[in-house]
């Protein structure tokens, strides 16, 4: 049975001054940072599935990483990153792929080929809408960023037999989830712009979300969130 409930005590932060794991030993990794929305689109997916025995979690200092996660693990030097039979897979929509697909666990895309095909469309488009909202934030949120948040209130009128994209938690549903999350924390608490205000099928996507303990033990910090992009979108010119 899938562990859904599991409470994790997380591993440290690894900075410059840390050891490296025993790299290719067998032992399947995620390194990640607590604080990335990339990283915990996988983290999310590993969670849901169960996998907390089976892919152990490394978390990454991003301002003063470990020399040695470049030179021996990762040339690219990015996270998420998956350390799985010998080999490291990088990119976060490819790795919410590829452990739905390679690891135990329920199964996070439907058989209904109608919806699979949505999914493929809204994980397509989950970039540009992230970029079209973060620019937002340099301008006029409301008036710029309305339009993507209209996007997902459409998309979650697609299929009517749960609050979710598909119908059920699945691929789509990890691969925006933390920039919803990030997105309606910061809005809300900079610009007072309630994201669900006229949009019910997003609030309540919103309230089934929050009911997911694969998905709530994943959560950024609110306060660093919005200190982080006050600095990175606010700061005067």
């Amino acid at each position: 049975m899938a562990a859904f409930n599991v409470q994790e005590v997380l591993p440290p932060t690894l900075d410059s001054t840390a050891d490296p794991p025993p790299i290719f030993d067998g032992t399947t990794r995620l390194y990640l940072n607590y604080e990335c929305p990339f990283c915990q689109r996988v983290w999310i997916v590993r969670n849901y599935k169960g996998l907390q025995d089976k892919i152990k979690l490394v978390a990454v200092h991003l301002q003063d990483k470990p020399a040695w996660y470049k030179e021996k693990l990762y040339p690219e030097n990015k996270v998420p990153a998956l350390e799985h039979n010998g080999k490291v897979i990088g990119e976060s929509l490819d790795l919410i792929k590829y452990i739905d697909s390679n690891f135990e666990g329920p199964a996070l895309l439907p058989d209904d080929p109608t919806k699979q095909k949505f999914a493929e469309e809204m994980i397509a488009y989950s970039d540009t809408f992230m970029k079209n909202v973060l620019t937002s934030f340099k301008g006029d949120p409301v008036k710029e960023a309305g339009g993507e948040f209209d996007y997902l209130e459409t998309s979650l009128q697609k299929f009517d037999d749960s609050p979710f994209f598909l119908g059920q938690f699945s691929q789509v549903d990890a691969a925006y989830a933390p920039f919803i999350e990030r997105f309606q924390i910061f809005l809300q608490e900079v610009f007072n712009y309630d994201i669900t205000s006229g949009r019910p099928n997003l609030a309540a996507y919103l309230e089934e979300l929050n009911k997911i303990d694969a998905y709530k033990q994943t959560k950024c910090d609110p306060k660093f969130l919005v200190q982080l992009y006050k600095t990175r979108f606010m700061a005067s010119s």
